[in-house]
């Protein structure tokens, strides 16, 4: 899909559902990493992820749109366009779009340590010194698991 077709998408997903016009621009944006779309205030454009377009995640592009499309037409209107609102709250569960992105849950890397001693584990985001570092449980050595 092009900026041109996800243009072309916006546009009727917002006369279908909202019976308003978007007349702003929307194209991808493939900086965003756990979002699926992105609504600026300042210009009033939509972002959307270009990861959508993959074949996991096609199913939540409409409902994705949706979601960015309550933000843009409440802020035009003066209305409470931000998640925590009821007016946004409202609008989005009418129009059945998705409140959280697919995207969100990135897995994290995991360095699983094992004490030689008493067999305890240890899960770390990042590497320890094992030289440096012993078990908290029995001061054993830590070791890598594989």
């Amino acid at each position: 899909m092009t900026n041109e077709q996800l243009q072309a998408l916006i546009e009727q997903v917002s006369l279908d559902h909202f019976n308003k016009a978007f007349r702003h621009h929307a194209c991808f944006n493939a900086r965003l990493k756990t979002t699926g779309g992105r609504y600026h205030l300042a210009d009033h454009h939509i972002d959307v992820n270009p990861k959508l377009m993959e074949p996991e995640y096609q199913q939540y592009l409409i409902g994705v749109i949706k979601h960015e499309l309550c933000h843009y037409h409440l802020h035009l209107v003066g209305g409470g366009y931000r998640h925590r609102d009821q007016d946004f709250k409202q609008l989005l569960h009418s129009v059945e779009g998705l409140r959280y992105s697919p995207l969100t849950f990135v897995p994290k890397k995991r360095i699983v340590y094992e004490c030689l001693n008493c067999h305890q584990i240890y899960l770390r985001q990042k590497a320890i010194n094992t030289q440096r570092f012993c078990c908290g449980k029995c001061r054993g050595k830590l070791v890598e698991q594989v």
